[in-house]
């Protein structure tokens, strides 16, 4: 089955063109002040690490390693749960307006033009055959819809991959070269590449299920038949003896998510908020796992259906269209096209900024004509030189893709782009945590690891396809055995990769430190590197101004930000900082250290951090800090910031010790407002026996002939009062001996249920009186607890008290009910009175709280026994409460543990 050429051509132009729509309408909204960038979309977005290597190399992998190629996700996994080092990177960046990775390595170390212009070299060599296998990928794609056999053979001008290449340069350049700082987010691209990232995992989801349900009877089916086969049952397992293989492709994969210069610019430049990369952390693997679950399945349904006759890397089209499912098939291209075009437009984007930045800028600066005023904007150029950075990189990619590409699978291609970023790692972790490493000493790491992976990996690529002669990996270099390429010093029995990675990550690691140790950085290069090292206490443009000193003419670098970023962006910044300083426009600001530190980061954004250095040393005079000056300088300033974390620690200890005094005096406060209270209830609860006492006395006083029947009943009555009045006496000096501790406590051996029988014995008569039922139910036998028995009695008598008030007469009933546990005695008093509202229940313990309608049927008592049965049990470690329901009775519980320590 194939398809016509233009029903092809229309596809991938107009998925192309969609992808262009929502670049413009992701930056519209951006520049509306409506992000549409999320933490998913930052998390998809770094979903660009899986190209069309994963897309279609990933099976081709498996149908030779197996379960192998799961290593390649696995690195960058582990990788991003270091979220301290790449929360670092990112904090870093935001700190120093970093436009690239060659940007982060120079302006760590001193700035350094030489530095950034060997970092940029070596990405792209290094990136230059990962590019080709985009091509590649995308060319065989091509080719197998077309129903062609493949490019070879054909003259260059009618390759299609010389096609695909101009299409993407084009698409790259009309996508992400609109905007000239590097620094700004580019968030029409990253939205794009979110929906890249979500278009070819549903189209490898959709050719997977195709597969294992479609062509097979599911997962078991297809291991089942594979397992029958010797060569495919050994993809199954895991191969011991390639341990080392897989630990070096975990490596190579963990510093490609980082080091990588389209990674860099989604993980670190495109970031917008930490918090996106902590969702990140968990939703970017899950992705990896997704996209890899039907890996396995189809490179063993491939291997069982075409056999060898077929590039394992193809499967995911050749499937489909082999079963007749063109239109998966045309979903399977448009997936493999997004995850090509994904990677080349963030990669070149990226490597666009490099070129322009650290190499072509630093030439240009040295021109006569553009060092003086004839050419006044230089914002377009730059763009330019982005432009055709973006071209050449791509006509970069063809020709490795011409010259080495056809001799590799497009796994073994992408692998020699992993082992060239990972030159990187010694210059990037050792700056971002040692302040002894120098700008020596990253020359000297980067220049011996580069060396190595060239002799030892790139130009063997070149060998394997015939290019060049391969005399220096079969017999070594100059016949010297110890020096073949890919059995160096005699190390052999490794694969290349790991051969390679070995070796130069040895040099590069081993120099770095060597020559750091061994040479003194410059002023500037130290203050870089206390910035570094210590970004949270060093990211502040205070310290970075204070580091500055000399003079300066603001006309002239005003001039500077006008030529290099145009005058309407020029003079957009230049307001924005003037309100920020307080003066009404620039022309009202000093041309102090604050404001040539500000012009330099604005420069920095545009050309680069080395570049940005040069210009603006070639307007500003500056006088040259000693070593020992700046060191000064950085330690007074972190002594400042200490003493102000010392005073801030202090004040928030001050601010603590105010609310606590606030909180005292509230409490104080309503302790006295509480005392007024219990002084006025107590008052009124004396007055009401008192009163009723001495109007009685005065009558039986007045007439001394009252009858003897009145006289009876009024000293009844006087008794009664008299005996209420004791009893709130004695219960309010008890209540305080309670509460002030200086109550008196016969501790014993207790049983409770001799207890709740005496209790009800004593006031059976009461109950007798009122036609009350009482029942009591105790458990037999109940372990005794440690506890006042005159105390306990007390409790129990108040709770029986309490419940024949309230029972209605004649028809009232109070029940008992005693029952032991492992951890105690729970005593319940239930009556069928008229309950308590859940707001009753709430405060019938407080004192001189009683349950009941108090207006219109108050019942006797002082309201203080339940405040003081609580207080009694509480003593002995147990616990009292009342579970009630307006209407339906009230039932008082209390506990006793069974083991009290005495106090």
């Amino acid at each position: 089955m194939s398809f016509p050429a233009w029903l092809v051509a229309l596809l991938a132009v107009g998925y192309l063109g969609l992808l262009f729509a929502i670049a413009r309408f992701g930056d519209a909204r951006a520049d509306a002040g409506r992000s549409i960038i999320s933490a998913n979309v930052y998390a998809l977005s770094l979903a660009v690490y899986c190209t069309s290597w994963t897309f279609y190399g990933s099976v081709g992998r498996a149908t030779s390693g197996g379960l192998s190629f799961l290593t390649i996700y696995l690195g960058p996994t582990l990788m991003l749960l270091c979220a301290g080092v790449v929360l670092k990177m990112i904090r870093i960046s935001k700190a120093y307006r970093i436009t690239s990775i060659a940007d982060f390595i120079a302006s760590r170390y001193g700035k350094s033009q030489l530095l950034a212009g060997l970092v940029t070299v070596i990405a792209v060599v290094g990136i230059v055959p990962y590019i080709a296998l985009q091509l590649k990928a995308v060319a065989a794609s091509v080719d197998v819809l077309l129903g062609e056999a493949g490019g070879a053979g054909k003259p260059w001008w009618m390759d299609s991959t010389l096609f695909i290449a101009c299409l993407l340069a084009l698409f790259t350049i009309l996508f992400g070269t609109r905007h000239l700082d590097a620094t700004e987010r580019h968030e029409g691209m990253v939205a794009a590449i979110a929906f890249e990232s979500i278009v070819k995992l549903l189209a490898f989801l959709a050719v997977g299920l195709f597969v294992t349900y479609g062509m097979y009877g599911g997962l078991r089916d297809v291991f089942a038949q594979a397992a029958q086969s010797p060569e495919l049952a050994r993809l199954l397992q895991v191969d011991a003896a390639r341990a080392g293989n897989w630990t070096s492709l975990i490596l190579l994969s963990g510093l490609a998510i980082l080091f990588l210069p389209r990674q860099f610019q989604v993980v670190v430049v495109e970031n917008v908020d930490e918090g996106h990369y902590r969702r990140a952390v968990w939703l970017f693997p899950l992705y990896l796992l997704s996209i890899n679950v039907f890996v396995l399945p189809v490179a063993l349904g491939g291997a069982m259906h075409f056999g060898s006759a077929v590039n394992p890397d193809t499967f995911v089209l050749t499937l489909p269209l082999a079963n007749g499912a063109s239109g998966l098939a045309l979903l399977v291209f448009i997936g493999g096209l997004s995850a090509a075009t994904g990677m080349v437009i963030v990669e070149t984007i990226a490597l666009s900024t490099m070129v322009c930045n650290d190499l072509v800028m630093p030439a240009l600066l040295r021109w006569s004509v553009l060092q003086g005023e004839k050419r006044r904007d230089l914002s377009k150029l730059l763009i330019l030189i982005r432009r055709l950075a973006i071209a050449l990189i791509l006509l970069l990619g063809y020709v490795y893709f011409r010259l080495a590409g056809e001799a590799y699978a497009l796994v073994g291609i992408g692998l020699i782009s992993f082992a060239a970023v990972a030159q990187f790692a010694p210059a990037m972790f050792g700056g971002m945590y040692w302040k002894q490493g120098t700008k020596q000493g990253a020359v000297a790491g980067l220049l011996a690891g580069f060396a190595v992976w060239l002799y030892t990996l790139l130009l063997p690529s070149f060998a394997k396809s015939g290019w060049i002669g391969n005399d220096f990996v079969v017999h070594g270099l100059f016949g010297l055995t110890w020096l073949k390429a890919q059995a160096l010093f005699g190390l052999g029995g490794l694969d290349e990769i790991t051969h390679c990675l070995w070796w130069s990550m040895l040099a590069n690691l081993g120099a770095y430190v060597a020559v750091s140790l061994l040479t003194v950085p410059d002023a500037v290069e130290a203050s870089q590197a206390e910035r570094f090292v210590d970004v949270g206490r060093h990211a502040g443009r205070d310290t970075n101004a204070r580091l500055w000193r000399g003079s300066a003419s603001l006309e002239a670098l005003v001039g500077l930000l006008e030529r290099f970023l145009g005058v309407g962006r020029a003079q957009q910044q230049l307001a924005t900082y003037a309100r920020l300083r307080g003066k009404p426009d620039w022309k009202s600001l000093p041309a102090d250290a604050a404001f040539v530190q500000f012009a330099e980061s604005e420069l920095a954004a545009a050309i680069g951090s080395a570049s940005a250095r040069i210009m603006v040393a070639s307007v500003a005079k500056e006088e040259e800090l000693g070593l020992d000056e700046v060191l000064g300088i950085l330690d007074e300033a972190t002594q400042v910031r200490a003493y102000s974390r010392e005073l801030e620690a202090k004040q928030q200890a001050l601010e603590a010790a105010s609310a606590e005094l606030r909180a005292a005096n509230e409490r104080l406060r309503e302790l006295d407002r509480m005392k007024d209270d219990f002084i006025s209830t107590v008052t009124h609860e004396l007055r009401t026996p008192l009163t009723s006492i001495r109007a009685f006395s005065e009558m039986l006083h007045d007439d001394p002939k009252i009858d003897l029947a009145d006289r009876t009943r009024f000293l009844g009555i006087i008794v009664g009062e008299t005996e209420r009045l004791t009893r709130l006496i004695n219960q309010i000096l008890d209540l305080a001996k309670l509460e002030s501790g200086r109550a008196e406590w016969t501790t014993t051996s207790v049983d409770v249920g001799e207890v709740v029988l005496e209790a009800a014995e004593s006031l059976g008569q009461l109950y007798r009186d009122k036609a009350v039922d009482l029942v009591c139910q105790i458990a037999e036998p109940l372990p005794p607890v440690q506890a006042d028995r005159d105390r306990l009695t007390q409790v129990v008598i108040n709770l029986l008290s309490n419940a024949v008030k309230f029972v209605p007469a004649d028809s009232g009933k109070v029940g008992v009910r005693v029952a032991a546990d492992d951890k105690g005695i729970t005593v319940e008093v239930a009556d069928n009175g008229p309950g308590l509202t859940a707001e009753e229940c709430t405060v019938v313990f407080e004192k001189f709280r009683q349950g009941g309608n108090t207006l219109t049927d108050k019942p006797q008592g002082t309201g203080l026994g339940l405040p003081i049965s609580r207080q009694i049990v509480e003593y002995f470690g147990g616990k009292l409460w009342v579970e009630s329901q307006a209407g339906a009775g009230a039932t008082f519980i209390f506990t006793i543990p069974l083991a009290v320590s005495e106090e």
